[in-house]
């Protein structure tokens, strides 16, 4: 395999990153939030090899594409691999995560350090959602779904309609 490009990294320019399966509320809150501070904010939708996904990969960024239209600086792209390849691929010198609770902190935490590690010229920092979107996770919205639930208040109106129309599709 290859080596990605390297593209000179800037702190202007940051990643985030996750499967997205599907994108709720609370990753466009982290998302919204944090695309004014960066000329560039860039969604890495993993291809998530590593688990079986409810939405394949063009949708999940279809989704995340409509959702986050009304953001200029924001565009989603696929990746797969390390995400600090993908950060030196595209000259991001940022990683932006979001944390929901102290659960999230204790997973995330060691990942920063060693991406810090791999890609000194790449920091991370960490947003929290809005307090009342921290319940939100693309697990409980899925699973809400998959039972016959309204997702609406978790997920943005494209997203609940994707949702139903797959459970209507299992029938």
């Amino acid at each position: 395999m290859t080596e990605p490009a390297l593209v000179p990294l800037s702190p202007r320019v940051a990643v985030t990153s996750g499967t997205f399966d599907p994108i709720t509320l609370g990753h466009e809150d982290v998302i919204r939030r944090a695309a004014p501070r960066f000329e560039r904010l860039i969604v890495a939708v993993a291809a998530a090899h590593h688990k079986t996904t409810l939405l394949p990969l063009a949708q999940r960024l279809a989704l995340v594409r409509e959702v986050l239209a009304d953001c200029p600086n924001v565009e989603a792209r696929p990746f797969d691999g390390l995400i600090v390849d993908f950060c030196r691929a595209h000259g991001a010198g940022t990683i932006v995560r979001g944390l929901r609770h102290g659960t999230d902190l204790d997973y995330e935490a060691p990942m920063a350090t060693l991406n810090a590690r791999l890609a000194p010229g790449v920091e991370t920092v960490f947003l929290l959602p809005q307090p009342q979107l921290q319940c939100i996770s693309s697990t409980l919205v899925r699973e809400i779904a998959r039972l016959g639930g309204d997702v609406s208040a978790l997920v943005s109106a494209p997203v609940a309609q994707a949702l139903r129309a797959i459970s209507a599709a299992r029938g």
